[in-house]
C-alpha cells in the first residue's frame, strides 16, 4: 500500500512528493483519474487540468471517470495508481459511497494499490470529512471516511485565513474527533500504515478543543500518539 494525501497544492508546490509517486508508479499502465468531488459540468476542464499536471512529469497515459457507476465497473488492476483529485469532499464520499466503491478502493490499496488523493481526495482518507464544514457545502451524507491517518480526521489548505475560518468550529469538533490541518504544500505518504510526510512544513493538530502548532520533524509521534 502506498497513499499519498496532499494538503491541497498542486504543480510546484508538490514536486517533491509528485517526484516520489511518479518514480514507483508502471509507466506501462495509465494512471486511473477520479474527478468526482468537482461539480459534473467541469469533468472536462478537469480532464485538461490532470493532463496539464502529469505532463510535468513526461507522463500523458490515464484514464478518467465521471461517475461513480463507471468506476465500479473497472478492475483497478489494470491501473498503475489512483489519482483522487480535489473539489467538494461531501460530494467526493457519496459517490464513491454508491456501487461499492469504498470496498473496491479498500480492497484495491491492501492489495499494495497506489493513491494520491489531492484535498478532498486526500480528506476522505481520514476518520471523518465533517472537519470540513467550515470551508465546503456541506451535503446530506454519511460523512465516515476510509479513516487510513489513526483516527485523525484531515482538513486541507492550512494557512493563516483558514485556520481563522474554522477555529471556532474545530474547537468545538475535536471534543471527540483529532483533527489534522494540513497546508497545502505538505503530503502525508503513508506505506503500509506507516505514515511520514513529505514537505517541511507547519501543520495544526487539534485535540479536544486546542490547537497545537508544529513542524514536520513531529509528525511520527504527534499521529501515533493516541
Amino acid at each position: 500500500m502506498r497513499l499519498y494525501l496532499s494538503g491541497g497544492g498542486s504543480g510546484k508546490q508538490n514536486l517533491d512528493a509528485y517526484h516520489n509517486y511518479f518514480k514507483v508508479i508502471d509507466k506501462e499502465k495509465p494512471i486511473l483519474y477520479i474527478p468526482l468531488a468537482m461539480q459534473d459540468n467541469k469533468y472536462d476542464s478537469c480532464y485538461e487540468w490532470f493532463k496539464k499536471e502529469i505532463s510535468m512529469f513526461g507522463s500523458s497515459n490515464f484514464k478518467m471517470v465521471k461517475s461513480s457507476e463507471e468506476l465500479s465497473k473497472l478492475e483497478l488492476k489494470d491501473f498503475n495508481s489512483l489519482f483522487i483529485g480535489g473539489g467538494n469532499p461531501y460530494k467526493l464520499i457519496r459517490e464513491l459511497k454508491e456501487h461499492n466503491n469504498i470496498k473496491k478502493i479498500n480492497d484495491y490499496l491492501k492489495n499494495n494499490g497506489i493513491i494520491y488523493g489531492g484535498s478532498a481526495g486526500a480528506i476522505i482518507f481520514g476518520k471523518d470529512i465533517d472537519c470540513c464544514q467550515k470551508t465546503d457545502e456541506k451535503l446530506a451524507v454519511d460523512t465516515s471516511g476510509f479513516n487510513y491517518i489513526n483516527d485523525y480526521s484531515l482538513l486541507c489548505h492550512y494557512n493563516h485565513t483558514n485556520y481563522k475560518k474554522t477555529a471556532e468550529y474545530l474547537k468545538e469538533y475535536s471534543q471527540k474527533n483529532k483533527v489534522l490541518f494540513l497546508p497545502g504544500e505538505a503530503v502525508l505518504l503513508i506505506t503500509n500504515y506507516k505514515i511520514t510526510i513529505i514537505g517541511n512544513h507547519k501543520y495544526v493538530l487539534w485535540k479536544k478543543g486546542k490547537s497545537y502548532f508544529h513542524n514536520s520533524s513531529n509528525l511520527k509521534k504527534d499521529i501515533n500518539d493516541k
